[in-house]
């Protein structure tokens, strides 16, 4: 069962990138959404809803191996990103924003994106990239509303 744990907190592997795994994490999630579209709403929400609490539960598994929020777990960089790219159209440029977006958000970590990695275990891995994705969300639906996409 604690292999199981590793591929999924890994993302099938993508946190084990030699560099930027966060952002490995980010562009798998971006190119299964990017192929897989459309999708219906309610089974994409159902989608993200699993994968945070699959989150949750593989990454506090990994983390007692490997120390708080370990580089190698990116399920929570998948699951923002999703979240990102959230009613989007499958649009290059959008994706592109979107996923840009996230990236600077989840690095930054404005507040209370900073405030949520307090959280116990898996609960704070996963909910920094859930506000990060929630801000690249607005704010390329903002974009998107301007530039009248």
């Amino acid at each position: 069962m604690k292999i199981v744990n590793y591929v999924i907190a890994t993302a099938f592997g993508a946190g084990y990138a030699p560099l930027a795994p966060g952002t490995a994490g980010s562009l798998l999630c971006l190119l299964i959404v990017y192929f897989c579209s459309p999708v219906p709403f309610l089974v994409y929400i159902l989608v993200l809803a699993f994968l945070f609490f699959l989150g949750v539960y593989s990454s506090t598994r990994v983390e007692k191996d490997f120390g708080h929020d370990p580089s190698i777990v990116v399920i929570d960089e998948v699951l923002g990103m999703g979240i990102s790219l959230l009613l989007l159209p499958r649009n290059f440029w959008l994706f592109f924003i979107a996923f840009l977006l996230f990236r600077v958000f989840d690095i930054f970590k404005p507040p209370p994106i900073n405030l949520s990695q307090k959280l116990p275990a898996g609960w704070g891995i996963m909910m920094d990239d859930v506000i990060a994705g929630l801000y690249a969300f607005i704010v390329v639906h903002i974009i998107r509303y301007f530039a009248g996409i």
